[in-house]
Order: C-alpha cells, then sequence, then structure tokens
C-alpha cells in the first residue's frame, strides 16, 4: 500500500496538491479511476477513487473511511533537547515517527548544543515517514521551547519522566501501560541541577535508560520504542 497525505478533504472528496499530486500522477502514473489510499495526518485512512487529474492537483472521490488506522492506544510526548548535528535530529524525528510518536517538542537547555532549528526540516521527515510507515497519523513538532516553558506544558494528567544516567528505576517502574506519557532527554552535557530540580517540583520522576551512556538521538529512540513496547497489546 502506498500512503498519500493531504489536509484537503471536502465533503465525499480528498485533493491531492503540489508535490503529492505530483508524486501520484507523474511518478507512479495513477491515472483517472485508478484506486488511492489518503491519510489526513489524524488517524483517518481515506480509500478514494481518481476522478479528475490536473496540472498540479488530483482529485479524488472517497469511497471508504477507516478511523484511528494503525495509531496508537496511548499518547507519548516527547521533550528533547537538539543535537548539535541536524542530521542526527531528523533521524531521530524520523525513526520516532515510524516507531509511533504523538508529539515531539524541541527544548532549549543550559548545556544545549543548538539554539536555532528549521522545523519544517523536521515537519518534512516526520511527514515521510508516517507514509513509508503506513501510518496516519502524523505528529505535532513544536517551536523550540525553553526548559522552564517545556515543563510548565506539562498537563496533569500526564506521566511525567525525565532521563537521568543516576538513577536506578527503569522507564517500566514509572510508568502504567496506557497512560499519557510526558518524558524529558537532555543535551549531550546532561540536565543542569536546577533544571533536575524544577523538573522535580513540577511532578517529574527520574529514569534511566540501561547501563549504556547514550547519545541525545538515541536515548530519545530508546524511550520511545520503550514506551510502545511497554503498550503493546498483541
Amino acid at each position: 500500500m502506498i500512503l498519500f497525505y493531504t489536509t484537503s478533504i471536502q465533503g465525499n472528496h480528498v485533493l491531492l496538491e503540489a508535490e503529492e499530486a505530483r508524486h501520484c500522477t507523474q511518478v507512479l502514473r495513477k491515472s483517472v479511476g485508478d484506486i488511492i489510499h489518503v491519510v489526513d495526518g489524524k488517524g483517518v485512512l481515506y480509500e478514494s477513487k481518481i476522478i479528475e487529474i490536473k496540472k498540479k492537483a488530483c482529485l479524488a472521490e472517497i469511497l471508504s473511511t477507516t478511523p484511528n488506522f494503525n495509531t496508537r492506544t496511548f499518547h507519548l510526548h516527547l521533550a528533547i533537547a537538539p543535537t548539535k548535528n541536524m542530521d542526527r535530529l531528523e533521524w531521530l524525528v524520523e525513526k520516532a515517527t515510524e516507531i509511533g510518536i504523538s508529539e515531539i517538542t524541541p527544548i532549549v537547555c543550559h548545556h544545549s548544543e543548538r539554539r536555532k532549528l528549521r522545523i519544517d526540516r523536521l515537519e518534512k521527515k516526520a511527514l515521510s515517514a508516517m507514509k513509508q510507515s503506513l501510518k496516519a497519523e502524523l505528529p505535532i513538532i513544536h517551536e523550540l521551547t525553553s526548559f522552564k516553558d517545556a515543563i510548565a506544558s506539562s498537563k496533569e494528567n500526564t506521566i511525567r519522566l525525565i532521563a537521568q544516567g543516576n538513577q536506578n528505576k527503569r522507564i517500566q517502574n514509572n510508568y502504567i501501560a496506557g497512560q499519557p506519557v510526558y518524558i524529558l532527554i537532555g543535551p549531550e552535557g546532561d540536565f543542569s541541577e536546577k533544571e533536575l530540580q524544577l523538573a522535580a517540583a513540577a511532578g517529574f520522576q527520574g529514569v534511566h535508560l540501561g547501563k549504556s551512556r547514550l547519545r541525545t538521538e538515541t536515548a530519545g529512540l530508546v524511550a520511545c520504542h520503550t514506551l510502545n513496547l511497554l503498550n503493546q497489546q498483541d
């Protein structure tokens, strides 16, 4: 199955535009009458039939709708300090999307290596990974946020975790499957003592991700994978 993405859904029709339309009609040579599968980034899959092709657009009639297509049973929000090398952060966004994640917030910490970020590059990686991994839910990529604002934005009904190498508690010791979770991953230089104190005061529980010393992006992926495994029902 090949997935296409659009937010242009009106009544019983979906409209592919720009790059999505070009890929559908010019690269894959889809034509009028062909069946295509379209996702909206919010968890819905639309099986549709192409009824009109224009130079930069492709209109299709919706034949059937599948809500909650390959969606998770829990909400996962990862807040992580961006790496100095942008490629490593893009890799994390791509792999986390493939595994399953709801939101990603890049955070500026005391020891941060990067304090400027192009969110559009991360969004493109997430979109490509969503389609490639046959998912219909596109993770939200937030703007670069200060550590203080990031912890202040955590919701009361969410399990709050913060990765700390000096902790002896694993994620599974502090997490209940099915519950929404918000986990913080620090920069290569780790969180400052003041940041750890602020997090603790906001209700974040310290957890470790194993005995190895992990790069920032690896730690983020390990956390994402672990939480998805803990929620597997198959």
